[in-house]
């Protein structure tokens, strides 16, 4: 059992910014032919998700989804320290998550035709969000 780890940082604006292609490279620099690879993002006010590759219609209309589930600004959240939309991208990344698992098969992540990887940012301006990908298997 081989096990590789590596972490890249990625730009990100609020909305949902891919990471297929890095995440994709430490697949293949691993030398892993069958395993599984897990993805993971150290921030809280962010999450990832695979999701559709081909319309960007869909993640528009996932960010506009979330983003009417739990809009900034509601009176209802006390945490405010970082603006109006501290609180509410705690709970967008609660509501979804911070990790995500693809097996590995033949050297390759086993993703379906349209399926991306992806980094949801929930917070406004911009920012650096790091990322941990771990492979393990033979």
């Amino acid at each position: 059992m081989r096990q590789a780890s590596r972490s890249f940082t990625v730009s990100t604006t609020r909305g949902i910014t891919e990471i297929t292609g890095p995440v994709r490279e430490v697949v293949r620099e691993s030398g892993v032919r069958e395993g599984l690879c897990t993805v993971y993002i150290r921030h809280t006010s962010a999450s990832l998700i695979i999701q559709e590759n081909a319309d960007p219609a869909v993640r528009s209309d996932l960010e506009a989804f979330l983003s009417r589930l739990v809009p900034d600004g509601d009176p209802l959240f006390t945490h405010t320290a970082e603006g109006d939309d501290d609180m509410p991208s705690h709970v967008k990344s609660a509501l979804t998550r911070t990790s995500e698992q693809i097996p590995i098969r033949d050297g390759a992540l086993a993703l379906g035709t349209w399926q991306g990887i992806y980094v949801w940012d929930h917070r406004r301006g911009r920012h650096r969000r790091d990322i941990v990908v771990h492979i393990l298997g033979e």
